[in-house]
């Protein structure tokens, strides 16, 4: 089963009688992962989730990458992530499998489809170099199937440039808020619009920024309702929870 509209169209073959009980009973016991030997892929994680597993190339071998990602394939998957990916590993891993590089964020798109982007989530940064986080954040959405706005470098030194986009921001469903220094960006923006924001530290900053802690502490204790907090520099987190957001807004609609 590569994901839940599979299970429907087996159980709906099922109820009009072209797929025997057993032959369902056989399609499902499957084994929900492959193991590979340095790893198991979990091949279930489309249909639990609705969203395939994400490779994390920090640590791995450009072999290993590649050995998960065709196991994947040859599962049906498209659009896999593969995050932390250096370019030379990445230059590797593309001789093995279809992939889409993207320096800045360091992600690889493995196996890529177009398909529809729903919604609206604003990725905004205290200032250019928060980017590569950013960038992470928004190509996550992006792949997830959300559309996605980006407002780079509209921190707090400067106002006036996150007012300008005031009507992009009240038009999102969700706000991902990227900021080292201070981290003051997600307050602000979270006093500002009627949707979730979910705010990134990054540790981006001089020495007191403590590696980005200063601006964790500081978005942790926001006075901003509505404004939750992933950890340093984890811009795929905030892309994936902003997804589930967007999405799930969308259904309610």
């Amino acid at each position: 089963m590569d994901n839940k509209q599979d299970v429907l169209t087996l159980l709906r073959g099922v109820a009009e009688g072209s797929v025997t009980p057993e032959q369902a009973a056989l399609e499902l016991k499957r084994s929900p992962f492959e193991n590979l030997g340095y790893a198991r892929v979990d091949t279930h994680r489309t249909v639990r989730q609705g969203a395939s597993e994400v490779i994390y190339g920090a640590g791995k071998t450009a072999q290993q990458i590649a050995g998960i990602a065709a196991s994947m394939m040859s599962n049906g998957c498209h659009n896999i992530l593969v995050t932390r990916l250096d370019q030379d590993k990445a230059a590797q891993v593309a001789q093995e499998v279809p992939m889409d590089y993207f320096p800045v964020p360091h992600i690889g798109v493995v196996n890529p489809k177009p398909h529809p982007q729903v919604g609206s989530i604003v990725v905004a940064t205290g200032g250019t170099s928060d980017m590569p986080v950013a960038e992470e954040a928004a190509l996550t959405a992006e792949v997830l199937g959300n559309r996605v706005t980006r407002l780079y470098d509209v921190g707090v030194a400067g106002l006036h440039r996150l007012l300008a986009s005031l009507d992009v921001l009240m038009q999102a469903r969700v706000v991902i808020a990227v900021a080292g220094m201070e981290g003051a960006l997600a307050s602000v923006v979270g006093g500002l619009v009627d949707c979730p924001v979910i705010a990134v530290p990054t540790s981006v900053g001089y020495g007191a920024s403590f590696g980005g802690l200063a601006a964790l502490l500081a978005m942790l204790n926001s006075c901003a309702s509505g404004c939750s907090v992933v950890n340093i520099d984890n811009g795929f987190g905030a892309g994936f929870l902003a997804s589930r957001i967007n999405q799930m807004e969308g259904l309610s609609q």
